[in-house]
């Protein structure tokens, strides 16, 4: 028996890490690549062991052995036999199921050993897409149900090796154009990474450089390519940056509307246009589904909504690259987004990156206010989801908001929250500009420019600025209200003040909590993925704020 490693690995695949221990921050690193954060209170974290978590670990590269080993490593006690067990025994898993398409064949065969396929073919989700049985351990299955199959797979333990290949696309020439940049070397091995198995997901922290990684990946394939965001303003981001990292004009980049003609070489299309419903049918699906596409990118693929989860499940044979910084989805989907877009194939830490001088260092405090007695009284008397709004949104947390900006004068600062209300009144309160879903795009691009520029240096905004706003000099964000607990949404915000600053200064991240209420409940649950990353959040209470940011 050892007692010099930081975790305890317990048979019921949960793994606790003692944080006051010197090892803690290489135990916590090394096991989240094949373990999902549960818990992170103050002095110890509960990690739990996953087979989609091994699968994807897998996938990127990581042996059975390599996990054990890693996990003898860091355990204070010998490894139970059951967790060593079903690491190996789920790694093995992997590439026993194997879907391929022989040459000249329009069908795609399954095959596996004998006892396999027998379990497989006998399921009742599966057995209806058999179009023939070929041997004990072949059958065909039609083209269309490439995607489900590989879905039904999954959920019954035999993640699909799929080599069926893929159908090539229109041809367009296209090369990264790096006269005044080069891609990183993390940057490099997420294209090879891809390219070596055409579809798959690359995690990388917000400020990484996801949009150079997918014109990386569309450079290496050179064919039509549909790019799917998650908004108007991130489809206007990723235009600009193809135009100016690759040999790509603006007439060969085109944003995809509602109509055939608005297909270019390379069209961006937004999660809610290719969602939208005209007499019950999901019209643009079929527009875009008749190009002869050669890549698809999902930008921000954890938020990937279910019907684009169908056009997925029919563009199996198009190569497909998802980029997110996290693959945590509050749905609980993961399963699908490793069947049907594909496994991780790329994972790099937020804290590496900060190692490396990529990512600016971050304090993230947690701000915790009072309600007062009256206010508390009306709060026990609401249902749940009022009793979030009210305590979320009190205007107790106007007064914090006002201090911290005080406090941080001169720095660019963002405010961000959920509901309008709330964020009409404290911009008011600190005379700021509001950027929301209301705002016209005109004055949402005057807006960012000005705050880029530093003109304005204290901008209030919804949750439009959670995802693909290039902001490099907000050095502060100040966080009124989340939705209820959503880890992705923490993460993303995080993301907006993280990139590098020119005079080397840290983020800093607050995080304002009404406190004992659910507001505080839900806070907690955001932390999680970003505490699994490495950053630790301080508690602060709202009377030693000045304290606080002197100290920061």
């Amino acid at each position: 028996m050892t007692t010099s490693g930081a975790a305890i690995v317990q048979s019921d695949k949960t793994v606790l890490i003692e944080l006051a221990h010197p090892g803690a921050e290489d135990a916590r690193h090394d096991i989240s690549l094949f373990a999902e954060l549960e818990r992170a209170p103050e002095h110890i974290h509960t990690y739990r062991i996953t087979r989609l978590a091994v699968w994807n670990a897998e996938a990127a590269g990581h042996t059975a052995e390599e996990m054990i080993g890693l996990l003898a490593n860091h355990s204070r006690f010998p490894l139970p036999d059951n967790v060593v067990g079903d690491i190996t025994d789920w790694v093995a898993r992997c590439g026993r199921i194997e879907l391929v398409r022989p040459h000249g064949s329009e069908d795609i065969i399954l095959r596996g050993d004998p006892a396999i396929m027998a379990e497989v073919t006998a399921h009742k989700k599966i057995s209806p897409h058999v179009t023939v049985t070929v041997s004990d351990t072949e059958v065909a299955i039609s083209p269309l149900s490439r995607g489900l199959i590989k879905q039904e797979l999954l959920k019954i333990g035999w993640p699909a090796n799929d080599t069926a290949g893929f159908i090539e696309g229109v041809p367009w020439p296209m090369e990264l154009d790096t006269t005044a940049w080069s891609l990183r070397d993390y940057q490099k091995r997420a294209v090879n990474r891809f390219v070596a198995h055409s579809s798959g997901v690359v995690v990388l922290p917000c400020g990484a450089g996801k949009t150079v990684v997918g014109a990386g990946a569309m450079a290496a394939i050179s064919q039509y390519t549909l790019i799917l965001v998650t908004t108007h303003q991130a489809a206007r981001q990723w235009q600009r940056e193809l135009v100016s990292r690759t040999t790509l004009t603006e007439e060969e980049v085109g944003f995809y509307q509602g109509s055939a003609d608005d297909i270019k070489p390379v069209t961006i299309a937004t999660y809610s246009m290719m969602t939208a419903k005209r007499g019950g049918e999901f019209r643009h699906l079929g527009v875009v589904s008749e190009t002869a596409w050669g890549l698809v990118i999902y930008d921000e693929v954890h938020l990937l909504p279910a019907p684009v989860f169908h056009l997925t499940a029919n563009l199996q044979a198009t190569r497909r690259l998802g980029l997110t910084a996290t693959l945590v989805r509050e749905d609980g989907r993961e399963g699908d987004v490793f069947s049907l877009i594909g496994p991780k194939r790329f994972d790099a830490a937020w804290k590496d990156l900060e190692k490396g001088g990529y990512l600016a260092p971050a304090e993230c405090v947690e701000v915790r206010v009072e309600l007062p007695s009256a206010d508390r009284l009306h709060y026990a008397t609401l249902d749940d989801r009022a009793r979030y709004r009210y305590a979320t949104t009190h205007d107790a947390k106007d007064t914090v908001v006002s201090s911290l900006v005080e406090a941080h004068h001169g720095e660019q600062i963002l405010v961000m929250g959920v509901y309008l209300d709330q964020l009409e009144r404290v911009a008011a309160v600190l005379d700021a500009p509001l950027m929301s879903g209301d705002t016209p795009d005109g004055m949402r691009e005057q807006l960012l420019d000005d705050f880029r520029s530093g003109e304005l240096k204290t901008l209030v905004v919804s949750k439009v600025a959670n995802f693909s706003i290039d902001l490099p000099e907000a050095s502060v964000a100040i966080q009124m209200a989340g939705t209820f607990g959503s880890r992705q949404e923490e993460a993303q915000r995080l993301g907006r003040i993280v990139r590098p600053k020119a005079d080397g200064r840290p983020a800093t991240f607050y995080s304002i909590v009404t406190r004992d209420t659910s507001d505080q409940d839900f806070a907690a649950n955001r932390q999680r993925f970003l505490t699994e990353q490495g950053y630790r959040y301080r508690v602060s209470h709202a009377g030693d704020l000045g304290r606080v940011a002197q100290e920061l």
